[in-house]
């Protein structure tokens, strides 16, 4: 560990640290879906401001960037996500969430922070202080980003688009971190290929509706959603090479109000996931291909519409930033608890920046699994039944040593660039 890491982690003693763990409890509390995180962009405004930061709010939207000019030397973006999914809580915590907000179509929906943004937000606002408080230590740009919308794969791209680049400059790298369903304490990083590409497509499909009782006289969508449905099974099993990776979900389908009428029209949406351009190109030719072939087959009066809703890149790690995070984090927390990470099928929209900019960019993941649960569960061979993961009701972190973990994480890794004596 650096002399300048070592002097900047002094400042995160157990008051800090617990005052960031009741920070984290209000956020999880009070969970805002994305491009509308009003209130949690308001709490990281008012912090950075308090640690001496220039605060550019409104960034993308809901976007919040604080810059922290310390004198000639790199430019480091430190970033953490914002935003909650619409699922009902159900971890039994005495800090759950109970919030509710009503979706595009009017409908009360629950919001909570199910993939662990709440500790993102809690992470980075404690490093952003200890690093502002410990500025002798280090020389250079510090950039903390608090980004909306991830969860739909709009807020990076938003911030870009609104000139985030034109306010902070070219960075010399961009860092950030995620929470996954690892033992606490532990650090998770590779170079490379980590997340897949994702590209999630609504699609209408065309009837023509009537009564249950003649179906003669229509042509059924729900007959040709379901052969659709069928059929898309194979582009994965039939035109994907075994030894490319590739998941094809189908999560929604819906159609009609009664039991004893045909609808006039179907919509399901589809979830492609991909670590390649070339497996990307042909699950998304071959979604099309089926839809509207069967939609042809079974006498559609219109052809099929294809939305897409959204698109994530591939997440890529700088191979030669990522050895020199990797160099850090060990020194840090030991090479016991610094890890490979093995590419997961889920997406993020972190590397937009970094590729918008140039520049490279690093992404590992947090653990924050309660270890003895972990290892029990590990053993009995249940991981998948009790150590709840990413988007699940049941999923929260454990507060120690995970917020004490990513705190540290974020602060070692920015140091490896900012530091007077970094490590090579």
């Amino acid at each position: 560990m650096t002399a300048a890491t070592e002097g900047v982690l002094a400042g995160l003693d157990d008051a800090a640290c617990d005052e960031l763990a009741g920070l984290y409890r209000d956020l999880h509390r009070h969970p805002e879906l994305s491009f509308q995180e009003e209130r949690t962009a308001g709490v990281a405004a008012d912090r950075l401001r308090a640690a001496g930061f220039e605060v550019l709010p409104g960034v993308g939207g809901t976007g919040v960037v604080g810059v922290l000019r310390n004198g000639d030397g790199p430019t480091v973006v430190l970033r953490a996500d914002m935003d909650a999914l619409p699922v009902a809580e159900a971890t039994g915590l005495p800090y759950a969430s109970t919030a509710t907000t009503r979706d595009t179509e009017g409908r009360r929906i629950p919001v909570m922070h199910a993939c662990g943004h709440d500790m993102h937000v809690t992470c980075l606002a404690g490093a952003a202080q200890a690093l502002a408080d410990g500025r002798e230590h280090w020389r250079g740009t510090l950039v903390a980003l608090f980004q909306p919308a991830e969860e739909v794969a709009g807020g990076a791209r938003a911030m870009v688009d609104d000139g985030l680049l034109d306010l902070i400059g070219r960075p010399d790298v961009v860092l950030g971190q995620h929470v996954f369903p690892y033992p606490a304490g532990t650090v998770l990083i590779s170079p490379g290929e980590i997340l897949a590409a994702a590209d999630s497509i609504e699609i209408h499909l065309y009837g023509r509706g009537g009564h249950g009782s003649q179906p003669e006289r229509t042509v059924d969508p729900v007959v040709l959603a379901a052969a659709t449905v069928m059929r898309l099974q194979t582009v994965v099993s039939r035109e994907v090479s075994p030894f490319e990776r590739a998941v094809l979900t189908v999560a929604q389908i819906h159609a009609g109000h009664k039991e004893n009428v045909i609808a006039d029209e179907a919509s399901i949406t589809v979830n492609l996931r991909s670590f390649s351009p070339e497996v990307r190109r042909r699950l998304l030719d071959g979604v099309e291909r089926v839809v509207r072939a069967e939609a042809e087959a079974s006498g559609a009066p219109r052809p099929p519409e294809l939305r897409t809703l959204n698109a994530f890149p591939l997440t890529v790690n700088d191979p030669e930033a990522t050895a020199r995070v990797r160099r850090a984090l060990t020194a840090r927390f030991g090479a016991e608890r610094v890890t490979d990470m093995a590419p997961l099928m889920g997406s993020e929209d972190f590397g937009v920046v970094g590729t918008a900019a140039g520049a490279p960019s690093v992404f590992w993941g947090l653990g924050c699994a309660d270890p003895e649960v972990f290892e029990r569960a590990r053993r009995e061979g249940r991981l998948t039944e009790d150590v709840p993961g990413n988007h699940s009701p049941a999923f929260a972190p454990v507060i120690f040593p995970t917020l004490r973990a990513g705190v540290e994480s974020l602060i070692t890794a920015a140091l490896a660039w900012l530091a007077t004596d970094p490590p090579r």
